[in-house]
């Protein structure tokens, strides 16, 4: 999960979450209301098809008028495996995690850039190998009995 939470008030316009993503290299911000409660979540991919694709104005477009009003989480002593399945189940890209069911505890965010990294740091290529040559052999065994 990505730590560093940046967040911006539904009132702000489209042009200053886009700036923000931009400065601070994400790909979404978590959207709050007055009292910073979370509310959705603003993505590149709401930007380009929301606004850029419509020809809309970024000044005059409000965040609240083009989130991704569907915040779907998780705890943060969730299994990746869950994280995962959450992800593909509701259709999202970024899972915003709180601590406990308390949405207005926010404490990061996931998204598959962080699955990547997960899978790079975690998963041993020589073990991903040796099965694969395991089950070659195992093919190869088994298609010689049938000839």
């Amino acid at each position: 999960m990505t730590n560093k939470l940046q967040t911006i008030e539904g009132s702000s316009s489209v042009q200053d979450a886009a700036k923000k993503m931009r400065d601070k290299n994400i790909s979404s911000l978590v959207v709050v209301n007055s009292t910073n409660k979370p509310i959705g979540i603003i993505t590149e991919r709401d930007l380009v098809r929301k606004v850029c694709a419509n020809d809309s104005s970024s000044r005059k477009t409000n965040v609240k008028d083009i989130l991704s009003d569907e915040l779907v989480t998780t705890d943060a002593i969730s299994e990746v495996g869950v994280a995962a399945d959450l992800m593909l189940h509701n259709k999202v890209r970024h899972l915003l995690v709180v601590e406990g069911d308390d949405i207005t505890k926010p404490l990061g965010i996931i998204t598959p850039t962080d699955f990547a990294g997960y899978l790079k740091r975690n998963l041993n290529m020589d073990n991903v190998n040796a099965r694969i040559l395991e089950s070659l052999k195992e093919a190869e065994s088994n298609s010689d009995k049938y000839e």
